[in-house]
């Protein structure tokens, strides 16, 4: 906000002075984080309670005399933007909009600008709920506390309560793990000491001691999920390829994600640098992408839809898909990190996940998935729409263009605006205009619309673009054709002949065992889809095309 507006607002809140929602402090330099949490927990409960978009806490005006005298509070300005992410720590989801600092005649003026607590989810600082009355910070009272929270109830399936079931319905173990949770989110709470309810309470699983679908899908005993009939809490894991495998996870999701991550095939992949002869090795599958999305799959579904959560294994991908729409804007607007979710479809469900640290509940799920798949040089995500009512998310396990991959290792610095588009070139997906000409003039792309690809020059940056050719591989798809039209002109092929036709074809990045054993895969790939067989002995084969 520019300096006219700041001093124009500033005015305004002064000529209000008896508003609940802002309040005045000198605040020198030694105001500390906890009273600044506590004041952001109050103003952000009041302001949801009087239907105000923002509370404000300004430094640097008197609180008797409404007078500016200035404050030297962090003048560094990136210690003060600090004050974001303590105040993130300390209510585990929330945390100002934004900090505005004005250059008054008087004196520096900074405006904390609080959000207003979303519908149905009072904000606690450090476990506990703060509150205002008149100009005084005091304990948010049960009244507000139940006036805030029963404001999406009605409508929020998880926040309803399961008539019958009590305490004896949660798994032991799903139980301990929460607490556990809960307590390493809250360091400077004596966790220890609360009994199961009071714990439960505190982290938004349970209203009152009554057990709700939350606590049920979350930390329920497998033979609990009764109480959800008829909608199927249940997360399907699904390997599809040349082998076929499924399981169903119930409850408690608090166990049932890591269990399903095991089910997954994650074998190690190499990826060979240029010019280097050590290559990394990466998981094909980054474990915490792939809990935190399920995780987001569990706290956006949509169960009043009678559905489950399907996690589909693919020889080279995993696909999520859970029902309901993407509920508050677009994928892509959560790519930068900066977008906040003003709601949930699941209110409820989503405050207790944050407090058990299985989602972030500020926005940042979608950026680290990409920032991490970036890092480990694969594929960015692809989030799929087009189906009514399901988000479809594709993590990729492989490497679709090797000059991709190898860029990322090259130019570790490159904005993630370019890494984006860049991977929707190797995917040949559609770029924007500009995209195309900023891609341009950094060299980074080559070739005409539509049909762009990585630059060779970028991939050439360590070597000659005769290495760059050599080492670009293709998929398995091409080499399959080469050996299908020789053994349809030749009639049959030895191993030797083989080896012949397709060794100098594979990437040079590859060593001479590497590629013989790439050979082997596919020729094993080729019988088992029933397009070769082998008429010779086993020491010595003979390859023809299947009739």
């Amino acid at each position: 906000m520019d300096q006219a507006p700041l001093a124009e607002l500033l005015d305004i809140l002064i000529s209000n002075w008896e508003d609940e929602v802002v309040e005045f402090k000198r605040a020198g330099e030694g105001f500390s984080s906890g009273k600044l949490g506590e004041y952001v927990s109050a103003l952000a409960n009041e302001a949801n309670l009087r239907g105000r978009a923002r509370g404000w806490l300004v430094f640097g005006v008197d609180n008797k005399s409404r007078a500016v005298v200035g404050t030297a509070y962090k003048e560094d300005l990136e210690r003060l933007q600090a004050d974001k992410m303590q105040v993130l720590n300390g209510t585990g989801s929330f945390t100002f909009r934004d900090i505005h600092v004005l250059h008054h005649a008087d004196g520096r003026v900074i405006l904390f600008e609080v959000p207003a607590a979303p519908r149905g989810m009072p904000i606690a600082w450090n476990g506990h709920y703060y509150g205002r009355a008149g100009e005084s910070l005091v304990a948010l009272g049960q009244d507000k506390l139940d006036e805030i929270r029963a404001q999406t109830l009605a409508n929020d399936w998880t926040a309803q309560i399961v008539e019958g079931a009590s305490l004896d319905d949660l798994d032991p173990e799903a139980l301990a793990q929460a607490r556990e949770r809960f307590a390493a989110k809250h360091a400077n709470l004596d966790v220890a000491s609360w009994s199961d309810t009071a714990l439960l309470d505190r982290a938004r699983v349970t209203i009152n001691g009554r057990i709700t679908r939350t606590a049920i899908l979350l930390l329920g005993k497998a033979e609990a999920a009764w109480r959800l009939n008829p909608h199927p809490a249940e997360i399907t894991w699904n390997l599809t390829g040349e082998e076929r495998a499924y399981e169903h996870f119930g409850p408690p999701f608090l166990l049932a994600t890591s269990r399903l991550f095991a089910r997954i095939r994650n074998i190690q992949v190499r990826l060979l640098p240029e010019n280097e002869l050590l290559a990394h090795e990466v998981a094909k599958y980054d474990q915490k992408v792939v809990l935190e999305a399920l995780h987001n799959c569990i706290a956006h579904q949509d169960y009043a839809r009678n559905a489950r959560v399907v996690v589909t294994e693919h020889p080279d991908r995993l696909v999520f898909e859970n029902m309901g729409n993407f509920y508050e804007g677009r994928p892509e607007d959560y790519v930068s990190g900066d977008k906040r979710p003003p709601r949930y479809r699941n209110p409820f469900l989503a405050q207790a996940m944050t407090e058990l640290n299985m989602i972030d509940h500020m926005g940042y799920g979608i950026h680290d998935i990409y920032q991490r798949q970036r890092k480990r040089f694969f594929p960015l995500p692809d989030f799929d729409l087009q189906i009514d009512d399901m988000v479809r998310l594709t993590i990729h396990g492989r490497v679709v263009d090797p000059a991709y991959s190898r860029l990322l290792m090259q130019r570790t610095g490159l904005d993630l605006v370019d890494v984006l588009a860049l991977d929707r070139v190797q995917k040949g997906l559609p770029i924007t205009d500009d995209a195309i000409k900023h891609l341009r003039r950094s060299k980074l792309i080559e070739g005409r619309k539509p049909n762009f690809h990585v630059s060779a020059q970028v991939a050439a940056a360590t070597s000659t673009m005769a290495d760059y050719v050599r080492t670009r591989a293709q998929d398995d798809e091409f080499y399959a054709k080469l050996l299908a039209d020789y053994l349809a002109g030749a009639g049959t092929a030895s191993r030797q002949d083989i080896n012949q036709l397709l060794l100098d074809k594979l990437s040079d990045a590859l060593t001479t065992e590497q590629k013989l054993k790439k050979v082997a895969n596919l020729l094993t790939k080729l019988r088992r889809q029933g397009v070769i067989v082998n008429t010779g002995p086993r020491a010595a084969p003979q390859w023809k095309l299947a009739d």
